[in-house]
């Protein structure tokens, strides 16, 4: 591992890379806050898929490409002399050593519980921060994140289960009546009305499953991913051993497909292993 000095002379090393491509490089002397925007949605995507992955090689080149653009957006307010990346540091330490008064000043946080409740308030007192519990929650947040930060925050405010095994209750409760909709519907040809009114249900089933989630300690975008990718790689393997047989996937009947998929849980139990 680096030395603290071998840290920070990196770190002058990238500032300078950033200052010479931005006057050099054509490319990089044209980038605005606007056309790096959705650049940086999906480096972070791709460092979460990274994450996911556990592949530490690949988080740091990740980690690497997400660091450039907090770089290039400060490169830039800078020459507006709005901020520069000294403003963005110091910003950033005094915000930690103000949510932190448990190691900083006098609070006392005995665990992180207590620590997530102590933010919520300390939180509302910032100058410039948000004056109201949901307030901070970006609105472009994925809606399963989003979800999962309005539950988290208003349960550090005390709006929460007494017991998390209450959960189930409400659970089943949307359950039933998204069920009730779906009974009461066309669902083949459902009227707008109808489509709504189970749109809306199924919201509530979704809400209710990720608030237990939550209960349980379980981070349900990260639940979902793996269990997308799981998938991913038991059909695929569907789809090799059916290229093998000298068929395509239109041509295989349901239960055979079936056949495969089971074959397929075996064949790829030691990759899922590794994921957990």
């Amino acid at each position: 591992m680096s030395s603290r000095q071998q840290q920070l002379q990196a770190f002058d090393r990238l500032l300078t890379v950033m200052d010479e491509l931005r006057e050099k490089c054509p490319w990089d002397r044209k980038q605005t806050f606007e056309s790096l925007r959705q650049n940086t949605v999906e480096e972070a995507n791709e460092l979460s898929a990274a994450i996911i992955s556990k592949d530490m090689n690949e988080i740091s080149k990740e980690l690497g490409d997400v660091l450039l653009h907090i770089v290039f957006y400060a490169k830039m307010a800078s020459e507006q002399q709005s901020f520069d990346i000294a403003d963005v540091c110091n910003r950033l330490c005094d915000k930690l050593i103000f949510r932190h008064p448990h190691v900083y000043g006098n609070e006392a946080a005995q665990n992180a519980e207590q620590v997530s409740q102590l933010w919520e308030k300390v939180k509302l007192k910032e100058k410039d921060g948000n004056h109201t519990v949901l307030g901070g929650i970006p609105a472009s947040l994925p809606s399963l994140i989003k979800a999962y930060r309005i539950q988290d925050k208003v349960a550090n405010v005390g709006f929460d289960w007494d017991k998390k095994e209450d959960v189930w209750a409400k659970v089943k409760e949307e359950i039933s009546e998204f069920e009730a909709e779906l009974r009461n519907a066309d669902t083949d040809n459902p009227t707008q009305e109808q489509k709504t009114a189970m749109e809306n249900e199924l919201g509530d089933v979704l809400f209710s499953l990720i608030n237990a989630a939550r209960l349980y300690h379980l981070k349900p975008d990260n639940a979902l991913e793996k269990t997308n990718q799981k998938f991913i790689r038991r059909f695929n393997y569907v789809e090799q051993q059916t290229k093998q047989q000298g068929k395509s996937l239109t041509e295989m009947s349901l239960d055979q497909m079936e056949e495969l998929w089971q074959k397929a849980k075996t064949a790829t139990l030691s990759a899922d292993e590794d994921r957990r």
